[in-house]
């Protein structure tokens, strides 16, 4: 049986911009739907696209717990976790998918 994978991810409308924290089973689809505007609201009003973070889960519970442990997060917080591993704050959808 297939294992199912779940990614809390946030998203930046640039460096140090506007910062969006979200969670899916399928992280180059979820990307690709909000650098596309095929997703209505916040990522769309506020043209937050840039995919600066991310982490794997195997467990929704834990992969849920983390989601909203984060956005309770002062926003330094949120900053220096994505520098930790993403210094210059690359967009890392074109590493899940180099086609784009």
């Amino acid at each position: 049986m297939l294992e199912r994978r779940y990614y809390v991810y946030i998203l930046a409308s640039q460096k140090n911009g506007t910062l969006y924290i979200g969670l899916t089973n399928n992280l180059v689809k979820r990307i690709y739907q909000h650098k596309n505007n095929l997703i209505a609201g916040f990522t769309k009003k506020y043209n937050v696209h840039q995919l600066v973070y991310y982490e794997e889960y195997d467990n929704i519970n834990i992969a849920i717990s983390r989601e909203k442990q984060m956005k309770k997060w002062e926003r330094k917080w949120k900053l220096e976790l994505i520098e930790k591993d993403n210094l210059l704050w690359r967009d890392l959808y074109k590493e899940l998918n180099p086609i784009y």
